[in-house]
């Protein structure tokens, strides 16, 4: 699996866990804000720089980068951030390696599987696939995930070329992952945030996460879809940071109860 190394070799250990659709590149604002943190950026299997690294599966992915980290933390503070798809990986470390990561942030996660939906991915995304190399298109799905315009080249030119069973068994792993039965058996201390314009079945899945583990505490956060970290970095890399400082966190969201 191919991965980036930046910051200080020296500082907590930081992994950032792209969305399905981008790749580690997405991840560029909270780098360059934690530079004081040995920040570790992977592309997950068959995407972006790790495209020929084997099948993607979330539980693979999680076996993977949890040896990644237990190679490279060697004792220090470690603190995972996932967003949607990379949220999903996180919560299979953490139920992997229950005592691994001491922080996690787990951004718009789905839990809750939809069979139905699932027997539509093949037929939709073949009839839709023709449109991944259509720029406009492209240029449409890049607004709604909060992409810059120096960000989108590097977005079309991974997405124009993903493989179509790559695409359908992304989607397949995504709307069918539940949590596992061991993360009610983490110690991790677990931010569980969610979009208050986000769809209910995101919500759900949030109160969900919440509700099995006490270490969680979950968080609407007002004004905003699927992609905080992108559509507003600023308020995103506060909130991890008073995350982990055990601080108050930053005003804009409600708590999930």
């Amino acid at each position: 699996m191919y991965y980036e190394e930046i910051g200080d070799e020296n500082g907590p250990l930081m992994l950032f866990l792209h969305g399905g659709g981008v790749s580690g590149w997405m991840w560029e604002k909270q780098v360059q804000y934690f530079s004081q943190y040995q920040c570790i950026v992977p592309d997950l299997p068959e995407q972006g720089s790790s495209r020929k690294s084997g099948d993607f599966s979330i539980r693979i992915s999680a076996e993977l980068l949890n040896s990644l980290i237990e190679e490279k933390a060697q004792n220090k503070e470690v603190i995972v951030i996932g967003f949607s798809l990379g949220a999903q990986v996180a919560i299979e470390m953490i139920s992997q390696k229950p005592t691994l990561i001491h922080y996690a942030i787990i951004n718009s996660a789905l839990v809750i599987p939809n069979p139905a939906l699932k027997l539509l991915i093949k037929p939709f995304i073949r009839l839709s696939y023709p449109f991944i190399k259509n720029k406009t298109f492209s240029k449409i799905q890049a607004k709604a995930l909060f992409i810059t315009d120096n960000q989108f080249e590097k977005y079309y030119e991974e997405s124009s070329r993903m493989p179509l069973p790559t695409l359908i068994r992304i989607l397949e792993e995504n709307m069918s992952y539940t949590i596992p039965e061991q993360f009610k058996t983490t110690t991790t201390n677990i931010l569980v945030t969610v979009g208050e314009k986000e769809n209910s079945m995101m919500k759900k899945s949030a109160l969900k996460i919440v509700a099995s583990n006490s270490n969680c505490k979950g968080i609407i956060i007002n004004k905003v879809g699927h992609g905080i970290s992108m559509a507003n970095p600023y308020y995103f890399n506060e909130m991890i940071e008073s995350w982990i400082s055990k601080s108050e966190l930053p005003k804009g969201y409600r708590v999930i109860e």
